[in-house]
């Protein structure tokens, strides 16, 4: 058994040798970045050895790292493991990230599937004796009662309230708690989780709480979380799960305590999600999600007991998972075009929720087709050398100018990376004053004048360019691979959205409208998706915003059986097209790559 102090945490922990320092720190809940779930290919999990001996550097450790991060005895947490005691420092800060909670909601009538009843239950006579349970049949006019109603009280004479679900008694509560009827909304994201506390007899969302998801650990897209379970099988079934389960019982607590309210009073929780997320929820494999012909286990809606999953509500409650379309159309997605109200407009409008997968839907006057397309993690931070999520300190937005260059930080922090907005703005902006040409190829520092302002931004790391966007402490680069990661993400969603359009016989110019969702696209200005070329020109005017159409839908389902229904045919409905399928997608895609 050895020992790992982390300095800078004034921490302490043991372990035996066999494993990665990175699965070490991360048993111990030891934040360390490792998006690509120690894999060796993000180059995000560096830790700094300041005692201790380690094995020699590896070719992968010479390529990521720096000269100078090499010379301070910077390494790889992933690919290190460690057989000594250490002395080591952490790198990165878990910093808060930005969540997006709000959003358009269309109108709607409140029907929710659960409802309280209240009577009065007279005790028996001698001169007329029944049983306790045939007076509560006849006093709340059902036929039956499931026995487990007795087993919390048997004591429930006088004033009784009765909470039905389906039109189902499924628990009976002492004195009037007709005032106490709550149910959950909850966004399931494979970033962030979203759950808001929801008083159903009025609407009113009372409470909200968000956190970053906690399956982070395992990977921070579905496909590397997909590989975990893979190559971990039914250990990481239980452990994907108990992870989200963990996430919502906490936030649960939270928003209950901080509004007073008692647990027992929850009887719905409803659930928008992407399909691995709903998966991973409810204790499901989901490697064949993964995998050519990805293949979901289910798409349909699932309605089961709260407790059978581990959420600590109400004993009787319940949870609702909306539906998915497919593997890469989640109910996250149905969700969107339910809010959006795709399926009832008269008019040509494509629905785009960017992110690591851009999901995109095209209503054609109603009629609704549907692809996925790998934008790939460089919109969200990830895969780009001073790349982070959209957290304090993350470069969110750039100008640059003869007199220098502006940046605007999250947090209004000294800058410690650049998020995805960021990387967009500062490639949109790089374009426009000539650094990379079209083809994605920066211009040569040579061909420059020595008093252009141009000059002095760009910098050789050997033969290779690279542009200084802030350059105080830790410098922050804008290298020819991220360039690269970018066009890659352009190439997928653009091709995307020409592949649907071609399938309608639909021109760009032709649309109606354009609809953004979700928490990328919140924090996106239009000149950026089109200054890239993620979107033509032609279409600026006609975007628009509609925030967290995944949390709204959830929200609306909880407070509506109808919405329910709608959603679930709505899910039903959708064509979705694999982009791969489609002739000539290849060729598609290289065009699309391009900045014009």
């Amino acid at each position: 058994m050895f020992e790992i102090l982390i300095k800078d945490q004034d921490k302490m922990i043991k372990y035996d040798i066999g494993k990665s320092l990175l699965d070490i720190l991360l048993e111990n809940d030891v934040f360390v970045d490792n998006p690509c779930n120690g894999r060796g290919s993000c180059g995000k999990c560096k830790v700094k050895i300041l005692k201790g001996e380690l094995p020699s550097i590896t070719e992968v450790e010479l390529k990521l790292l720096k000269e100078q991060e090499i010379k301070e005895n910077i390494r790889l947490s992933c690919l290190i493991e460690p057989k000594e005691n250490l002395v080591i420092e952490i790198l990165q800060k878990e910093r808060k990230n930005k969540v997006l909670t709000t959003g358009y909601m269309p109108t709607f009538g409140f029907k929710s599937l659960v409802h309280k009843k209240v009577v009065i239950i007279e005790k028996s006579t001698l001169e007329n004796v029944y049983s306790l349970e045939a007076s509560i049949c006849k006093a709340f006019d059902v036929k039956e009662l499931d026995y487990n109603i007795f087993k919390d009280s048997t004591d429930l004479y006088g004033t009784i309230t009765g909470v039905f679900y389906y039109g189902k008694l499924i628990c009976i509560e002492k004195e009037d708690t007709k005032d106490s009827l709550y149910g959950v909304s909850i966004d399931i994201g494979t970033t962030t989780v979203i759950a808001s506390l929801i008083n159903m007899n009025t609407g009113e969302e009372i409470s909200v709480s968000s956190m970053v998801n906690p399956q982070k650990k395992f990977g921070l897209d579905v496909l590397t979380r997909i590989t975990y379970q893979l190559e971990n099988k039914e250990e990481s079934k239980q452990e994907l799960q108990s992870e989200i389960i963990n996430a919502i019982n906490n936030m649960i607590e939270e928003m209950c305590n901080k509004c007073s309210i008692n647990k027992s009073n929850i009887y719905e929780i409803v659930v928008s999600a992407n399909c691995t997320m709903i998966h991973f929820l409810l204790g499901i494999e989901a490697i064949s999600i993964g995998k050519s012909p990805y293949t979901p286990i289910i798409l349909d809606s699932k309605n089961i007991p709260a407790k059978e999953v581990g959420i600590i509500a109400n004993q009787a409650s319940r949870v609702y998972c909306l539906p998915s379309v497919s593997s890469y159309i989640g109910a996250d997605i149905v969700a969107g075009i339910y809010v959006s109200e795709l399926h009832k407009s008269k008019e040509k409008i494509l629905f785009i929720d960017i992110g690591t997968n851009g999901e995109i839907v095209l209503s054609n006057q109603g009629k609704l087709v549907a692809c996925s397309c790998a934008a790939g993690p460089a919109l969200e931070g990830m895969n780009i050398s001073s790349g982070m999520r959209a957290s304090d300190g993350a470069i969110e937005d750039i100008k640059i100018t003869e007199n220098g260059i502006e940046i605007k930080v999250i947090g209004d922090e000294e800058p410690v990376g650049i998020c995805g907005s960021g990387i967009l703005a500062a490639v949109k902006e790089l374009i426009r004053i000539g650094v990379v040409k079209k083809s994605g190829v920066f211009i040569k520092k040579e061909d420059l004048d020595k008093d252009d302002y141009r000059y002095d931004m760009i910098q050789l790391n050997g033969k290779k360019r690279e542009f200084i966007l802030h350059n105080h402490k830790e410098p922050i680069l804008i290298t020819q691979g991220d360039i690269r990661q970018v066009q890659l993400a352009k190439g997928a969603i653009l091709s995307g959205f020409y592949a649907l359009l071609r399938h309608e016989n639909i021109e760009m110019n032709q649309l109606d409208k354009i609809i953004i969702a979700g928490q990328f696209g919140a924090h996106l200005p239009t000149d950026s998706l089109t200054g890239v070329g993620i979107l033509p020109k032609e279409v600026e005017g006609k975007l628009t915003y509609v925030g967290n159409s995944s949390k709204i839908g959830a929200y609306m389902a909880l407070m509506s059986s109808q919405v329910k229904q709608e959603i679930e045919k709505i899910a039903k409905e959708v064509k979705y097209i694999e982009l791969n399928t489609i002739e000539g997608y290849e060729r598609l895609f290289t065009d699309c790559t391009l900045f014009k």
